[in-house]
């Protein structure tokens, strides 16, 4: 693979914790992309927020204001995990498709490339910048965008399933599946908006758990025990 990009969730950098930031989780999950960088490949990330906020739980909070909160969590997480990314010896960026005065750069294509050329691990940040929109939309579109191969999804469940696995023993899992079969059976694998795009523009997810050993190198290095979403 030459352009990958990876989804973390809020929650799984948690570790533990449950909320906030979990250190030991963060560095591994760095020094897996850094034997990436290292082989050539180039690295882009999209991290959820929810070890911060989950706007949709809150029925308190205007929708629109909910989820710019929510960008708002994506940042936060964004300039740490990118701080921890540095320490283990990567250079890092983070774009947002709003301006953050000094926090980020402005997101466009170029400058995505630009960065990526210079073996940058690229931190997409802010989801789409509008309310209404998953950062699962937000990765999604920006692997479109950047021309991607493949979006990664590093889960704390570790495959597809066609029921929750957590709550059915009998729950089955899909080795291969396809984005089709994904939205007729609403396997929420990524919400149905982001779905329909990715099928739209044929790009490929594979999902895998993000806690098993060395899991995102192995994934990308073809030792994959996930599923994989086909287009």
């Amino acid at each position: 693979m030459k352009r990958i990009l990876l989804k973390l969730s809020g929650e799984a950098l948690a570790g533990g914790k449950g909320k906030g930031f979990d250190d030991e989780t963060i560095i591994g999950v760095a020094k897996q992309v850094k034997e990436l960088v290292d082989d050539g490949i180039e690295v882009g990330i999209v991290i959820g927020g929810g070890n911060f906020w989950r706007g949709r739980q809150n029925d308190t909070v205007d929708r629109t204001k909910s989820d710019q909160i929510g960008m708002l969590a994506t940042i936060m997480n964004c300039i740490y995990v990118s701080e921890m990314f540095r320490g283990e010896g990567m250079t890092t960026s983070i774009l947002t498709p709003f301006e953050c005065g000094s926090f980020t750069k402005l997101f466009s294509k170029d400058r995505a490339n630009k960065y990526f050329s210079r073996g940058q691990v690229v931190f997409f940040a802010g989801g789409t910048g509008h309310p209404y929109f998953s950062t699962d939309t937000g990765v999604v579109l920006r692997a479109i965008e950047v021309e991607a191969e493949v979006i990664l999804l590093a889960k704390a469940v570790d495959a597809v399933y066609d029921s929750d696995p957590r709550t059915n023993p009998d729950a089955k899992k899909y080795d291969e599946v396809s984005i089709d079969e994904v939205i007729a059976k609403n396997l929420q694998v990524v919400d149905m908006t982001a779905s329909i795009l990715a099928r739209d523009n044929k790009m490929p997810m594979w999902v895998f758990g993000l806690n098993e050993p060395n899991s995102i190198v192995n994934t990308v290095k073809g030792t994959f025990k996930g599923t994989k979403v086909t287009v």
